[in-house]
Parts: structure tokens; sequence; C-alpha cells
């Protein structure tokens, strides 16, 4: 075998990778040494992204777009599965009420739902009168965009474009890309406000290294440090494990379909690809709690998972995708997409804080603020932007708000399933679009009548 760079399939990703890593040292170093960077508190990902988009604009192709579709597609599953496989900590909730995590979960889902309904009402508006010729289920892309991120805005915007949205891909990874701006930069204007108005202190609190402690990183009944294999092995073992279920599940039940129905198996077969992140999380699930049962019945002596360790892998895995995606941008796609690529950007940064301002004051009355900054933060960025908004109020996370984030996102995936058959139906036909608007105004109502009504005691 020729190992020397002649040899381009054996050099071509590491030198690729290689970059990527690059650009991303070189984001860091301009967040740690600028303090008007490091105020918008932009995650290096998103920084590092814009930098590789302006590298690829000016020529120079350090990173080809199948490498940051591949990272963009893979990266969203392997973050999300990593996640799923964590161990659930009984001690992590502090907050007292019993129903606060499905109503985060439902509050992230109404969020989703309303930023859908303002999208479609824009590009059903537009296609109905200055712009005939435009998709008309693209607005369902803004909430892919703003509360998903680059990842499942990558998966919808790519099925769009087999469905006949061209530039959809683009499209919703414009979306995501202003998402992390609005989070970073609007998230931060309103909390400086905030802060001049008296309401609230900023705390500039740096989270000391130290506070990673042994029982951070292992807990009771884990394999030990002196194991043949090392842990993080075990952990990206079962990692990629899971996903290979993944890839074989979603394979297995559209062979099955294509047997049955072969039209209804490229629509189907699409979807499931598209979402392969949720079968994926669903199978980790499935996993985490068959070695739990395992563990219970004494058929198994070790936890095998480690919650520190399957945190830097989604991490990492979210990171990449965060840098992908919006380095894989092609603004040239946009063209002719500007009016509802801004208006759509508009409508999601206000009609988002005036959903979380009126609804956080009822579910996080003990935090307010905190709830709602970091909500805000989380469904127009991700989970990190999320987080970074409420280290500037809360940095030890002294309010169960971070936990919120955490525990909302993992009961929001039951609640999002009816979301995601609406994504599926929306680009159908044009009255399957505004069948998909009408059920999302329903949905709506129904989880605002849970988070309000849900635990409440009767009168009597």
């Amino acid at each position: 075998m020729d190992f020397s760079s002649s040899n381009t399939a054996l050099w071509s990703f590491i030198i690729q990778m290689g970059g990527i890593a690059g650009v991303m040292l070189v984001a860091n170093l301009l967040r740690r040494k600028l303090k008007f960077v490091r105020k918008t508190l932009m995650p290096t990902a998103v920084l590092a992204g814009f930098l590789l988009l302006l590298i690829r604009s000016l020529g120079w192709d350090l990173v080809d777009m199948v490498t940051l579709e591949m990272l963009t597609y893979h990266g969203i599953a392997l973050g999300f599965i990593a996640l799923s496989l964590r161990v659930a900590d009984a001690g992590a909730a502090s907050e007292t009420e019993r129903l606060t995590a499905p109503k985060s979960g439902a509050l992230i889902v109404s969020s989703y739902t309303i930023q859908g309904m303002a999208g479609l009402l824009i590009s059903l508006a537009l296609a109905y009168t200055i712009m005939p010729d435009f998709f008309k289920a693209s607005g369902i892309l803004l909430p892919m965009g703003y509360g998903q991120g680059p990842g499942q805005a990558n998966n919808i915007g790519s099925t769009f474009e087999s469905l006949g949205f061209e530039g959809g891909r683009s499209f919703g990874l414009s979306l995501a890309a202003s998402g992390y701006l609005v989070a970073c930069i609007v998230g931060v204007l309103y909390l400086n406000v905030l802060a001049r108005k008296g309401k609230l202190k900023r705390i500039d609190v740096e989270v000391e290294s130290g506070s990673v402690t042994v029982d951070t990183f292992q807990h009771k009944g884990e394999v030990p440090i002196s194991e043949s294999i090392d842990r993080f092995s075990i952990q990206m073992a079962l990692v990629l494990g899971v996903y290979l279920l993944s890839y074989l599940t979603i394979n297995g039940i559209s062979a099955l379909i294509e047997s049955l129905h072969e039209g209804v198996a490229n629509t189907v077969s699409t979807l499931l690809w598209g979402f392969n992140f949720i079968v994926g999380s669903a199978i980790a699930l499935l996993i985490r709690a068959i070695l739990k049962a395992l563990r219970k019945n004494n058929v198994m002596t070790r936890q095998y998972q480690n919650n520190y360790l399957l945190s830097r892998i989604s991490g990492f895995a979210f990171d990449l995708m965060i840098i992908a995606g919006i380095a894989s941008i092609n603004i040239s796609d946009l063209r002719g997409y500007w009016l509802p690529f801004i208006l759509m950007s508009l409508a999601g940064t206000v009609i988002t804080l005036i959903y979380l301002k009126w609804l956080c004051k009822k579910l996080y009355p003990n935090y307010y603020y905190e709830g709602l900054l970091s909500m805000y933060g989380m469904m127009t960025g991700t989970i990190s932007s999320g987080v970074l908004l409420l280290r500037e109020i809360d940095p030890m996370y002294k309010t169960p708000a971070a936990n919120n984030l955490i525990t909302g996102s993992g009961t929001g995936i039951v609640f999002g399933a009816p979301m995601l058959a609406l994504i599926a139906i929306a680009p159908i036909s044009e009255e399957m679009t505004w069948l998909t608007l009408g059920l999302l105004v329903v949905y709506t109502a129904l989880l605002l009548l849970f988070m309000l009504k849900a635990g409440k005691k009767k009168r009597g």
C-alpha cells in the first residue's frame, strides 16, 4: 500500500479534519483574546463555522462539501445517541414541581410549533403574492433552524430539495446560522437591557477546572480505571454500536416498506434517513433501559456508561456538526430567497422572545429570568447557547434552569413526535401545507392546556 501523500484516499480525510481542528483552535484563540468577541457569548464552534465559511467563500476549499455534509449529518446522530445513553441521575433535579420536566419539554416543542406557524404564514403569504414560485412548505424550516440547529436544518432542507425546493438545504442552514447570531447577540443585548433596569445582575465568574471532581467523573459501580480496556473506548463502542443498530433498523424498515409499496417507500425512507438521530436516540434509550434492568437483576455487575465521557463525546460531535453545518452554507443558493430569509429570521427572533416571556413567568416563577434566558438561547441556537446566557446570571447553576434544558429536551422527544409527522406531510401538497398549519394551531393549544392546567389543584 502506498502511504505517501499521492494516496489521496488515505490522507484526504485526515488533512480536512486537521484543517477543521486548526480553524477551531484559531476561533478559540480569538474568543479568548478579543474581549468584544468574548462579550458576544458566541460559542467557539459557531465562530469557527463562520471562519471556515469565509475561507470557502474566498475560494480556498480547505474542506470539501462532501465531508462537511457528512460531518453535519452524522454529528447530530452521534451527539444525541451519546446524550441518550447517559444514566439518569436521581439527585439531579432540584425543582420541587413534579411536572417541571414534562412541562419544560412541552414548552420546547410548543416553541417549535409557534415558530412553525410563523414560518408557514410567511412562506404561504409570499407564495400567494409576490413570490408565486416559492416553496409553500419552506416555512416549517424556521423551527428546524432556530429550535433544532444545523443538523435538523440540514436534514429537512435536503429532504425538501428532493421534493422541489431548490436551495432548501442552504436556506435551512442559513436560518440555523441566523438563530445562533440571535441567541448570542440579541440574547446578550436583552440581558444587558434587563441588567441596566436593575432586574438582574450579570456575574462574571469563570468555572474552575477543579469543579470536575472524582464523583463527577466516576459513579459508584462503574468500570474501574485499572480495567484492561480504556473507559473512553467503552463509551465510543457503545455510541458507535448503537449507531450501527440505528443504520440496520432504518435499512430494514426501508426494505420492508419498499417490498410492500415502492411509492410510499420513497417518501418514508427519505424521512427515516433524515430523522436518523431520532431512531438512534430511541435505540440508545432502549439499550440504556436494558443495561439498567441487567444491573438491577444482578446479571451485570458493572455500570458501563460514564456520564462525564458521554457528555464529552456529545459535545465533540455537536461542535463538529455546528462547524460543518455553518461552513457548508452555499450563499449563492439564497439568491432570490433573501426576503423570506429576513422575514423568517425576524419573526423567529421576536415571536420566540414574546412567547417565552409569557410562559416562563408562569412555569418558572421562582427563577423567571434564568428560565427565560436559558430557554431563549436554546430555542434560537442550541442548548450550549442557552447555557452560555444562563451562566451570565447563574454561573454556578444554583437554579434548576440548566437542568430544565436537559430534562426538557428528553421529555421533548415524546412531545415532538407529532411535530415530526407534520413536517413529513407539509411538503406533500398545497392542501397538506394548509392542513399542517391548522394542526400546528391545534397542537399548540393542547400543549398550552397541559402546561397551564396540569398539576393544578381544583378549588372546591
